[in-house]
């Protein structure tokens, strides 16, 4: 019975329901046991309907949502909420349903695999398929924040409290051209893209690439370091942040894989998060998993990956 009607219809109609369906006495002699034994279950159905009411009213609107939305995933975010905590505060509520898409990272874990990190070291790791052929890339590194669980994750790490963190991001066919050539705006057309990590409430303003070059002692790797600005939902205000782009193109693939981390401005003059997120993106490796004669799939989103 759906929720909602459930809501609208009384124990005694509940009750009448299901007399409806009972067989009919088909002998005089039955009517007054049958009579008996619907007033006792009268009883204990009223019971069962009361107490199955109160669970309904009083489930946790959170696990209700997860629940009802496994499968399909939220669409819409309170902006603020999200970028401070990776989570939504209210996600049934009106400010949870601002009408955003969900964020479009480009990545595609393998199905039966698991984003998983190692509590002790901080090693991340996540097997993502790439391109048409989808090459399965193993994709690793270092973070001093959690995974991030949810719906709306795909890979990521992120303390909840800061909002600092990283996430993977893989964009379109680089069509023969090495890491090193491709222009920035390649990179920068899908981290900042409207439906990108980003732009939960409008497009990032004020993107400015810092420093753009090819990682010290390792050609495979495109570092960027850039700076853009965030609007609050809540003030309507810009919010400066700082974040720096990891970038290879795994052998045997066509497909650039990025480690995007970041911090907002104020912590990053301080100090400690930009040592964070140097660090992390320094840890950054891609690389094309060995062949399997198994079939690889693509694994569904819109649960939890963790």
């Amino acid at each position: 019975i759906n929720t909602k009607q459930s809501m609208g219809l009384s124990a005694n109609t509940f009750f009448m329901a299901a007399v409806c369906i009972m067989p009919n006495a088909e002998a005089s002699g039955q009517s007054r046991s049958i009579s008996l034994q619907m007033s006792e279950n009268r009883r204990a159905f009223l019971a069962n309907v009361a107490a199955s009411v109160a669970g309904t009213v009083l489930l946790d609107p959170l696990v209700a949502h997860g629940e009802a939305g496994a499968d399909t995933m939220a669409d819409s975010f309170d902006v603020d909420s999200f970028l401070r905590s990776g989570q939504v505060a209210m996600p049934m509520g009106v400010s949870g349903q601002a009408g955003k898409s969900r964020p479009e990272t480009g990545v595609v874990l393998r199905d039966g695999s698991d984003v998983m990190r190692d509590k002790r070291s901080g090693a991340v790791s996540a097997e993502v398929l790439v391109g048409q052929e989808k090459n399965t890339v193993f994709a690793s590194f270092e973070s001093p924040w959690p995974v991030a669980k949810g719906a709306v994750f795909d890979v990521e790490c992120r303390d909840s409290k800061t909002g600092d963190g990283a996430f993977l991001a893989v964009t379109g066919d680089t069509e023969g051209v090495s890491v090193a050539d491709l222009p920035d705006n390649f990179f920068l057309d899908v981290i900042f893209s409207p439906t990108g990590r980003y732009s939960f409430y409008g497009p990032p303003t004020d993107i400015k690439v810092k420093k753009s070059y090819v990682k010290p002692g390792d050609g495979n790797y495109r570092i960027m370091e850039l700076t853009f600005s965030n609007l609050s939902q809540s003030t309507q205000t810009e919010i400066p942040r700082n974040a720096i782009i990891s970038a290879t193109i795994p052998g045997g693939t066509s497909n650039a894989v990025m480690l995007v981390g970041g911090a907002n401005a104020s912590r990053w003059r301080k100090g400690d998060a930009e040592k964070e997120v140097r660090k992390v993106i320094d840890s950054f490796q891609a690389v094309l998993a060995p062949k399997s004669n198994t079939k690889v799939r693509a694994k569904g989103k819109g649960r939890d990956n963790v």
